[in-house]
């Protein structure tokens, strides 16, 4: 959820026992309601005062896609403040028309919407400028100033741009268009550098501009329902907890895989390759969450405390730790499969960027010491996943003729978020013969028509609300970094060479000679019953 119980106001109704999932219609649960209720009951959330939201970088991919869509989901359920105004900047010459034409096909919108989508766009306006002009800022200004009572309305400004541009915008920002009377909070999208000197340079711009708690790096994997319910899971059920260390947990896999290429869009990958756009970001903010310790409460700054802590006990990654490839295309695939990664016309001929990783790093603290965290992550593979999976330790003292294979936990955070326990039962029959099964809590079968906010919609009220526990805090960043810079460092120095893989397989045989070689057991046995279908 959005909301933090530490962080609820005593004299609110959040005091009060939540009614159970048992005691609704959990097949027509109104999650929007419940969730506007919520809000309007957290103490940040201030539902009547004037709210901006300015995008700048109106114009590109990320805002039409993304963040346009995503505010009109959030303004179609109720869940914005009441009186928000939404400005689109960029240097295009558009209207609002232009910018509703451009958005509409990502934005689901059903024929019996259409009345409140004309409501949306009516809080829209557009302004054109340039990004190192204080002259365009100062138009910007004037123009958020002339909305009705736009001088005393809380600003939010999204940057949707490249990095490239980020020191001129910011600093016009801060210099011209800030709020002398409401609240003011900047949302950064990664990357947020692409190493750790570039990452510095940027923090130390930011903070010489801003207070750290006007800054939102955002990760959206950050707002995904399990990455968020990594958190309960943990802390809330006593059956983990005295299990969830080095002397029960062989070893830890976080996995994020995309069965497609880059289909045309290679030129800005190729600059930044896959650890840089997954693996330092999205499976290392997953590997916090794992292997951090209870926080002293479910406050931003407790929990991202916990998450420091974690990234200072791991040393650089070792090379040979490290297994990186490439994709070529399949000769007996269809369409974009046929293609390799060198096929794509935008990227640079001989390009030896990884569009797979699999790395191996350790928590070298009490808790985790000796346990290895797998971090695998690739596009053009096998099938779309991200998950955590948990693989136990042997049971000792083995008495079933070493039928029995390892427990495991696995939280899958797409598609189709579950959480399963993989375990040994006694097959139906005479004898003792022992059986892989699980136990099950799949979302779409224990909430059954009930719409997951999007990880967006999510983090934008999270900012809207004052919540900074979702974000990426500068020593978090600066950690990750630390950790990634002389690997990365090392690969484009010395130009390591990806190995090959074909397009739609599961990688380089490498990566998984790698993980059985420091503890990770593929049985290749289990299979799943669909209980549904029985």
């Amino acid at each position: 959820m959005y909301l933090r119980q530490s962080e609820k106001p005593k004299n609110s109704t959040w005091n009060q026992e939540p009614p159970s999932i048992s005691a609704m219609e959990s097949e027509k649960m109104d999650i929007c309601g419940i969730l506007r209720q919520e809000l309007i009951e957290e103490e940040q959330f201030h539902q009547k005062e004037t709210h901006v939201f300015i995008i700048l970088g109106a114009s590109g991919d990320l805002a039409k896609k993304k963040i346009y869509p995503t505010m009109w989901w959030l303004f179609r359920d109720g869940l914005l403040p009441e009186d928000i105004y939404i400005v689109g900047y960029a240097r295009s010459n558009l209207t609002v028309e232009d910018l509703k034409k451009q958005c509409q096909p990502y934005m689901k919108v059903t024929e019996t919407e259409n009345d409140k989508l004309a409501q949306f766009f009516c809080r829209n306006s557009y302004i054109s400028g340039k990004y190192d002009q204080k002259s365009s800022f100062e138009k910007l200004n004037a123009h958020i100033n002339s909305l009705r009572n736009g001088k005393n309305a809380n600003r939010v400004f999204y940057l949707a741009l490249p990095p490239s541009v980020y020191e001129d915008v910011t600093r016009n920002v801060k210099e011209n268009c800030m709020s002398s009377v409401g609240w003011n909070r900047v949302i950064v999208e990664k990357p947020f550098g692409k190493d750790l000197e570039s990452s510095n340079k940027l923090s130390g711009h930011l903070s010489s501009l801003f207070a750290e708690d006007q800054i939102y790096r955002i990760d959206h994997y950050l707002g995904k329902e399990m990455v968020q319910n990594l958190m309960v899971l943990r802390f809330g059920n006593r059956i983990f907890g005295p299990v969830w260390n080095r002397d029960n947990i062989a070893c830890v896999v976080l996995t994020f895989k995309e069965p497609f290429g880059t289909e045309g869009r290679g030129g800005y990958f190729d600059e930044y390759g896959i650890i840089r756009d997954v693996m330092q970001n999205h499976l290392l903010q997953m590997l916090c969450l794992v292997a951090m310790e209870k926080p002293a409460s479910t406050s931003s700054d407790d929990v991202r405390n916990e998450k420091v802590k974690v990234l200072k006990r791991i040393s650089g990654i070792k090379p040979e730790n490290v297994v990186l490839g490439q994709y070529v295309g399949n000769p007996e695939g269809k369409g974009e499969a046929k293609k390799g990664y060198l096929d794509d016309r935008t990227v640079p001929a001989g390009s030896t960027t990884a569009t797979f990783a699999t790395a191996v790093m350790f928590v070298e603290n009490e808790r985790w010491d000796g346990v290895p965290f797998i971090l695998r992550c690739g596009k053009a593979l096998n099938e779309r996943k991200a998950e955590v999976r948990l693989q136990f330790c042997d049971v000792p003292g083995d008495i079933f003729n070493q039928h029995c294979k390892r427990n495991e936990l696995v939280i899958r955070v797409q598609p189709n978020e579950a959480v399963y326990a993989k375990m040994m039962t006694k097959k139906p029959g005479m004898f003792f013969n022992p059986e892989e099964t699980e136990l099950d809590l799949t979302y779409g079968h224990r909430y059954k028509d009930v719409k997951l906010p999007d990880a967006y919609e999510r983090l934008i009220l999270d900012v809207v609300c004052g919540s900074q526990m979702h974000f990426v805090r500068s020593d978090e960043l600066r950690e990750a970094w630390r950790i990634f810079t002389p690997l990365l460092h090392h690969v484009e120095s010395s130009k390591v060479k990806p190995l090959p893989y074909v397009y739609g397989s599961r990688g380089p045989d490498e990566a998984d000679e790698l993980m059985k070689k420091v503890g990770f057991r593929y049985e290749g046995t289990y299979k799943w019953v669909n209980p549904n279908k029985l």
